[in-house]
């Protein structure tokens, strides 16, 4: 688990943060702190893992703070002023969000920033349940029962897998090549180097894409001739 701090001094901006880490399952609030001085007595207290800082706080900025500290975590920083970003390097950051910043820019960085140093321990191993058609999966930091007829489809999503249901989606810090591995080949079928498919779930193949309701999902040029086989001659 990876416990991250939010320094800033606007509370919406901590509840976009919040919101964002919540969806991801390998993240876990400490704290959260609205100006420089709060985080250094934070840091004193508790280890922590990654901070997404701010660089215009009052009395002390988001880099003056970072100078004080001797072996700082990982740190995103997270600001509306881009001109700061070539500093912010200098100084070892991992990565720099410029206010806005969307949910896909988000997992980005935290791909690039916390990913390679995950302990492997932290990632759950899938086994299915004796004598039933199901397995657990982490995600929402929840784990989550899942019946194999209840995937409609996979998705790579950078290093997280979405796992698309019936009634609901969860994000897994499963790679796409685990769930190649693990899931019955008799009931799914890889079509793109990004997606997996449940053969009882396809209604249509139409050219070079495989139709699920409303979801339309790529069929790569590798996979091309395994498709074909579900064809009836």
């Amino acid at each position: 688990m990876t416990h991250y701090l939010i320094i800033d001094d606007e509370p919406i901006a901590h509840r976009i943060i919040e919101k964002y880490c919540e969806i991801l399952p390998h993240l876990e609030k400490s704290g959260n702190c609205y100006n420089a001085f709060e985080a250094m007595q934070f840091l004193n207290e508790h280890k922590v893992d990654l901070l997404f800082l701010d660089i215009n706080m009052p009395k002390l900025s988001g880099f003056d703070f970072l100078k004080t500290l001797s072996n700082p975590p990982k740190i995103i920083v997270t600001t509306a002023y881009k001109e700061f970003a070539l500093e912010g390097y200098e100084l070892n950051i991992s990565d720099y969000l410029l206010k806005p910043f969307s949910f896909e820019r988000f997992i980005k960085s935290i791909n690039k920033t916390i990913t390679n140093t995950l302990n492997t321990q932290e990632t759950i191993s899938m086994k299915p349940l004796p004598e039933t058609n199901s397995f657990f999966l982490k995600g929402d930091k929840k784990h989550h029962q899942v019946h194999f007829d209840d995937v409609v489809y996979i998705e790579a999503y950078g290093h997280y897998t979405k796992v698309y249901l019936k009634e609901e989606m969860i994000l897994s810090h499963e790679k796409i090549s685990t769930f190649e591995n693990f899931l019955p080949e008799t009931a799914f079928i890889r079509t793109h180097k990004s997606f997996i498919v449940a053969k009882n779930k396809i209604q249509q193949i139409e050219g070079n894409r495989i139709i699920i309701s409303e979801h339309k999902i790529p069929i790569g040029q590798t996979y091309k001739n395994t498709v074909n086989k579900l064809f009836t001659l």
